[in-house]
């Protein structure tokens, strides 16, 4: 008869013999495991360094084309703006102060004017002051002969009323110097707009920088109402640019709503690279193509053009 204990011993042993094993076989497979783990991160330690020796080689190149677009900058964009004058229309906070000035300066090159900067707060856009900026401009901040849209719609009526006395008509005369005074004081009393420097004249063009895109249950609302403005500033002068940075292409981006609206598109150009210096040249070239009739998409987003056909010198 086999008893307990020999159960008890057998059972012991053939654990021992397991354990054994396990520590055998583990012994014998680290070696090359452990080898194959050092082996793949010299592998990878060596693409690391390649791959910062690449990104230095690009910064290094994407620095020198930057240099070589700023340098040739005013010779591309020479006269084509001469005897015009552009409206700036900064969005928000995003747009850098650096990206208006350098804007303003190539207007400057192209031989154009600028003839004020606006800057459009948040609540120019938000919903909750619609009704009172849509009860001041139907009302007391209406200026004499001006003729709003019949629309129940406070941004596209803000927008016709901004266009009308901003605005220069092509072939036409320049806005009342009092009305565009008028109007700027009371927006600027609404807390939805700030005038830059001492005064805002009408224009013929407009420039629009942009920044980034809306968030927020509101996004689509706040971005259609800066693109009724967007639209009015177009159809009252001799053409609009919407100039923004990549996020502003996005969905809820001002430059990526225009460019999925075929009739938006089609009648206001846009670029998605201003803050690049062939981005800043594309802006100004594409006001001289707005002047012929034409609007494009340039920058480096999907559907897009480098930069604007390039005038032909003159002889």
């Amino acid at each position: 008869m086999i008893d307990f204990r020999y159960h008890l011993v057998s059972l012991i042993a053939v654990f021992l013999a397991v354990a054994l094993g396990i520590v055998i076989g583990t012994t014998a497979l680290n070696e090359p495991i452990l080898a194959d783990i050092k082996n793949q991160v010299s592998a990878l330690e060596k693409d690391k360094r390649s791959l910062e020796d690449r990104t230095q080689q690009l910064q290094a190149q994407l620095g020198t084309a930057e240099a070589f677009e700023e340098a040739v900058a005013p010779a591309l964009v020479d006269s084509t703006l001469t005897g015009s004058s552009v409206l700036l229309v900064v969005t928000n906070d995003g747009v850098a102060e650096e990206t208006v000035d350098q804007a303003t300066a190539l207007i400057g090159e192209a031989g154009g004017t600028v003839s004020g900067t606006l800057t459009l707060k948040p609540e120019y856009s938000d919903p909750s002051t619609a009704a009172s900026l849509q009860n001041y401009v139907t009302g007391s901040g209406l200026p004499s002969g001006v003729q709003l849209p019949p629309v129940d719609d406070a941004g596209q009526l803000v927008g016709a009323l901004l266009a009308q006395v901003l605005m220069i008509p092509p072939g036409g005369t320049a806005p009342d110097a009092a009305a565009i005074s008028s109007v700027m004081a009371g927006l600027t009393a609404l807390n939805v707009l700030t005038p830059e420097g001492d005064a805002i004249g009408a224009a013929d063009y407009a420039v629009v920088l942009t920044a980034g895109a809306f968030s927020g249950a509101d996004a689509a609302e706040r971005n259609a109402t800066v693109a009724a403005l967007v639209t009015a500033l177009d159809a009252a002068g001799s053409g609009a640019v919407v100039a923004g940075d990549a996020a502003s292409a996005a969905e809820n981006g001002l430059v990526g709503l225009i460019r999925a609206d075929t009739t938006l598109s089609a009648a206001i150009s846009t670029v998605d690279n201003v803050g690049s210096a062939a981005g800043r040249i594309s802006s100004v070239l594409a006001l001289g193509r707005e002047r012929e009739g034409t609007s494009g998409k340039y920058g480096t987003g999907q559907d897009t053009q480098p930069v604007p056909p390039v005038p032909a010198a003159t002889p």
